[in-house]
């Protein structure tokens, strides 16, 4: 499968109180880090971030793309990354930049689930986690009508397109601790990233 992967960094970081994206991660930033494992595994990477964004020294070849309004949410972002996708690529890893203990082994393991589906989206304790997900372009006529109506929230992008929703099983081969799913929102939650940094 043609597969690609979407880094969103457009958010305010309001609770970490500095841009999630700048943070220093081991010799990276969070961003870095986390462009640097999608892309060791799926191409192209594209970064979706906001309109005057600082944004760190990218490598070669990542598309950087920004949203057409501010604070939009991850849907904003989505649509960003799906349009600044080249046309063969036709599923794309959909990942915060704030998940800098993604393993590259449960991207791979998410576009494999993605089998017929639009999109497959894993499903821990009854929660969704829409982004940390394999979508198809496919979603992207949705994603336009959402935001044209002000309906924000991705995870009702899931009950309008045909979802897979992956048990933590299916990915426990790869990810056991689910390690790609930790985001990394607060002072605290950065603290004890870096404390199982690989």
């Amino acid at each position: 499968m043609n597969s690609g992967g979407i880094v969103l960094c457009g958010g305010k970081s309001s609770r970490m109180g500095t841009s999630k994206a700048l943070l220093p991660f081991g010799p990276e930033t969070m961003l870095q880090r986390v462009v640097r494992l999608v892309a060791s595994v799926v191409s192209p990477v594209v970064v979706a971030a906001a309109r005057d964004q600082e944004l760190p020294d990218l490598p070669q070849g990542v598309i950087v793309t920004r949203d057409d309004s501010d604070e939009r949410g991850p849907l904003e972002g989505m649509r960003a990354g799906f349009r600044a996708l080249p046309v063969p690529t036709e599923i794309a890893y959909v990942t915060s930049c704030d998940a800098p203990l993604l393993v590259p082994a449960y991207v791979t393991r998410m576009i494999e689930l993605l089998d017929d589906f639009d999109a497959a989206v894993l499903e821990a304790d009854e929660y969704l986690h829409p982004l940390s997900a394999a979508y198809r372009r496919s979603v992207l006529p949705h994603i336009e009508s959402m935001l044209a109506a002000n309906n924000l929230r991705a995870t009702l992008l899931l009950d309008r397109v045909r979802t897979r929703r992956v048990q933590p099983a299916e990915v426990a081969g790869v990810d056991p601790q689910l390690l790609s799913l930790r985001n990394v929102n607060t002072r605290e939650d950065y603290l004890a990233a870096l404390t199982l940094l690989m």
